[in-house]
């Protein structure tokens, strides 16, 4: 049997159970990977509780799968964004990300040379965030039942004592900020897939967020909600706000940040940018009196270059979340029905 390193594709031997399978897992996952805890080899990880409570009272965990089509595209790959995406879950709630666990559904026939890159880059992204991948599993299934490569990340985190972000806190005057430019990663897809006839540079925005979350919290005390603008992009978020805080949310149209380039992509669709998802950008909620002082601060960390306040907490109706347009008249901003743009994370 031939080891990983002279194996061009996956065959469902490398998920067998045996020799294929162990060389899969010791030459390509463990080596990436590699930790004291992962090199056990153990069916399960084992934490130092000790180590855990003396940085917070609570811990924070979260799953999530990857799906994305193509596996790689301008500005990442489906390593990348499973890893920084588990950990933006966790940095929005104010966590501080400390171990991973991923699960790889392989179909047979994936060249081993594009699982090795997006392995290296799940390795890249964990050591820039300063975390560990300790456990996981690999499945192999036939050809044509699993579109090249699944990914499922969990992630955990610890919440520092006294910390308590949750959009049932948001309150009127309060304003609505976001890191970043919106719609990169969703139209940076559209063009990776050929479906749009434009020449433009697009990259995805897939970035991990906790170092500027953590660099917003220590500017104040003051910010009520966080989220990362995945999935139905910031208007999604906007809505979870509004319902959870039985309030109303007004957007500033001439205050949205959104490339020309990304503004191209909506105007040729149809499509809203409020809707696109990003990978690498956050929606916080902030009380008015710090809303300034916190832009200015995001501005100074790498992945906050172009925060703004683009929008305010209004007392009602619940749940409302509108417009102010760029001619003074307000409209409503409704979430999207179905998916607007399929397998994109």
């Amino acid at each position: 049997m031939p080891t990983l390193l002279d194996d061009s594709h996956i065959t469902l031997s490398h998920g067998a159970g045996g020799r294929a399978m162990r060389t899969l897992i010791e030459t390509l996952f463990i080596e990436a990977f590699g930790n004291d805890e992962l090199c056990r080899t153990e069916d399960q990880a084992r934490l130092d509780l000790a180590r855990l409570s003396a940085q917070g009272d609570r811990l924070a965990f979260t799953t999530d799968s990857y799906v994305i089509d193509p596996l790689e595209f301008p500005g990442g790959n489906i390593g990348s964004l499973a890893v920084n995406g588990t950990l933006n879950d966790l940095a929005v709630g104010g966590a501080r990300p400390l171990y991973l666990s991923c699960a790889f559904i392989i179909e047979e026939g994936m060249a081993v040379s594009q699982l090795r890159r997006i392995v290296e880059a799940m390795r890249e992204a964990a050591r820039a965030a300063g975390v560990s991948i300790i456990t996981g599993d690999t499945k192999v299934v036939p050809r044509g039942k699993g579109d090249g490569l699944f990914i499922n990340t969990s992630g955990l985190g610890v919440v520092p004592q006294g910390l308590e972000l949750a959009a049932s806190r948001c309150e009127p005057g309060d304003r609505v900020v976001v890191s970043g430019t919106l719609g990169d990663h969703g139209a940076a897809i559209l063009q990776a897939r050929g479906e749009l006839a434009l020449a433009s540079n697009l990259t995805s925005d897939c970035r991990s967020l906790h170092g500027l979350v953590q660099h917003m919290l220590a500017q104040t005390t003051e910010i009520k909600a966080m989220r990362d603008a995945t999935r139905g992009g910031v208007a999604a978020i906007l809505h979870e706000f509004a319902a959870a805080s039985g309030r109303a949310i007004r957007v500033f149209e001439d205050s949205l940040p959104v490339k020309p380039e990304v503004r191209g992509v909506c105007e040729i669709l149809g499509l809203d940018a409020l809707h696109f998802a990003n990978e690498g950008k956050l929606v916080a909620v902030v009380a008015q009196e710090r809303a300034d002082a916190l832009v200015r601060a995001m501005r100074q960390h790498e992945a906050g270059r172009d925060a703004c306040i683009i929008g305010e907490i209004l007392e009602g109706p619940a749940g409302r979340v509108q417009i102010r347009t760029l001619m003074g008249s307000e409209r409503l901003l409704d979430l999207p029905e179905g998916e607007l743009l399929p397998r994109i994370c």
